[in-house]
């Protein structure tokens, strides 16, 4: 049964999936964004991926942009696995936040709510 909840939740995934589509973005330089500027470093700037390592990155940023989009499919068709497809995804998506936490700090926060309402979901079915 679609409610409310429903619908902003699924609001919320999408724009989520579409801010993943605008790191793609910057990771392949085709925008730029003041506070999300090109780098080729993860980590803080520990690590450095150089030019091709964070096109690699960005691929990453678009698979799980596109799992966001495919989540939301999931959940307004309410098909059955679904929390386990937007738990699935929230977990690669912080997986890609927590590896660029100086641009994607507040991505880390969503995908913590994500998981956690996830793992409520599945442990009370």
């Amino acid at each position: 049964m679609r409610t409310l909840l429903t619908y902003v939740g699924s609001i919320v995934l999408l724009g989520h999936g579409l801010v993943h589509f605008l790191g793609t973005a910057v990771y392949f330089e085709r925008t730029d964004v003041a506070e999300f500027p090109y780098k080729t470093t993860l980590l803080g700037g520990a690590v450095n991926l150089g030019d091709a390592g964070m096109r690699v990155f960005g691929v990453l940023w678009a698979v799980t942009a596109t799992g966001f989009v495919v989540a939301v499919g999931a959940v307004l068709t309410d098909w059955e696995y679904w929390p386990l497809l937007v738990g699935a995804i929230a977990v690669v998506s912080l997986t890609l936040t927590l590896l660029d936490y100086t641009v994607a700090y507040a991505g880390v926060v969503v995908n913590l709510a994500f998981c956690s309402q996830q793992h409520i979901n599945i442990t009370s079915n």
